[in-house]
């Protein structure tokens, strides 16, 4: 194992902090691997932690058959983010936006500055893209300390052919955020994680991390098409390992080998693993999506928990107001999985209750969260 260290852009004077990544093995593929880019977001930490052991055991054993990447920390600044005692890692204090959002659109200078140089060999169109994606990030703006890290992020990965940044919910079951092109290379995830919901887009418009990894390969693809073949060289995912207190030896060992598995099925690690179980729901499209919120404020009382399957005009909470004892009735407008709920037990008007993902498209659908 190989521990790599980039130093970040400092904030202040007399501050420093780095991006660490730890190097397994090496070899033409590579996987990329990190947890809680939203620093409040802890499971993953624990999840790599057991995957670090099972992964070095198989260097050991000569079994890796490419390189392994993980990131335990993906964002250094987040996890320092605390305010009287509580964990602050979903939005950056100093500019106020989603660690999470805002990555760099890498797809469309590419499809001009590719003009001329593709071919009819996928293998060599390979090569020739992730150069120009290795010149488009070192090119990118480095004035912050967050524009930093996200360079150093996608430095790190922009060559994976297989990214997976690992985050949670308030309360939730295991959820997949997938590019619907590579639903058949991630399904075998979804099936050794046990996961309840996959939601599949085609970009939802947050410009996350998954996306900014995953989105410029299907869409030179779609640019390209009939002209030169471009293949599917960064299959990405956002992985929502359960809730944000769903932290515990057992349940990080258990996701540590559903990973573990998962790499040996995808040929990084040359390992026996039973078969993968089946799938425990279909995928269902991002656009069918439906977020609940508050439509007055008040105490929350739920009537369901995550991983409920509901029917439209299925009550899901009650509302009640500690001053005049109304409750207002919170309803379901879709029929699908509760895939995660708010832990806040008291919401102004307008805040996210709870999400369903359901199988049709709906107007209100795909909303992506602040």
């Amino acid at each position: 194992m190989r521990e790599q260290r980039c130093p970040l852009l400092p904030a202040v004077h007399g501050v420093e902090r780095t991006l660490t990544s730890l190097h397994f093995g090496e070899g033409a593929r590579k996987a990329y691997l990190q947890a809680s880019l939203h620093g409040d977001e802890i499971p993953g930490m624990l999840v790599l932690h057991h995957l670090r052991q099972l992964i070095a055991k198989a260097e050991d054993s000569h079994l890796l058959r490419g390189e392994i990447v993980l990131v335990p920390v993906a964002n250094p600044i987040a996890l320092g983010q605390r305010l009287m005692h509580d964990a602050m890692g979903r939005f950056d204090f100093t500019t106020g936006l989603n660690f999470n959002r805002d990555y760099p659109d890498l797809a469309t200078p590419l499809m001009a500055a590719l003009e001329g140089q593709l071919g009819p060999s996928p293998q060599d169109n390979r090569r020739i893209i992730r150069q120009a994606l290795a010149g488009a990030i070192d090119r990118l703006p480095c004035d912050s300390d967050i524009r930093s890290l996200k360079q150093a992020q996608l430095r790190l990965a922009h060559d994976a052919d297989l990214v997976l940044d690992l985050h949670c919910d308030a309360q939730a079951i295991v959820h997949l955020y997938l590019e619907a092109p590579y639903w058949p290379q991630l399904e075998p995830l979804a099936r050794y994680l046990g996961a309840e919901a996959m939601l599949l887009g085609t970009g939802t418009g947050s410009f996350s991390f998954d996306e900014a990894c995953g989105q410029p390969w299907w869409r030179l693809a779609d640019h390209f098409e009939d002209r030169f073949p471009v293949p599917a060289a960064c299959v990405t995912a956002t992985v929502e390992l359960r809730g944000e207190q769903d932290v515990d030896h057992d349940t990080a060992r258990a996701d540590a080998i559903a990973l573990y598995r998962y790499l040996v099925q995808q040929g990084f690690i040359a390992d026996e693993i039973p078969p993968a179980p089946a799938l425990k729901a279909e995928p269902t499209p991002f656009q069918g999506a439906l977020t609940i919120k508050a439509p007055v404020a008040g105490v929350v009382a739920f009537h369901v928990a995550p991983g409920d399957r509901v029917d439209v005009g299925q009550r899901l909470a009650d509302l009640v107001d500690p001053l005049t004892a109304e409750v207002t009735p919170v309803v379901s407008a879709s029929q699908g999985v509760v895939y995660m709920r708010t832990s806040s037990r008291y919401l102004p008007p307008g805040a996210e209750l709870c999400k369903i993902a359901g199988k049709t498209p709906l107007d209100q659908g795909g909303q992506v969260s602040a």
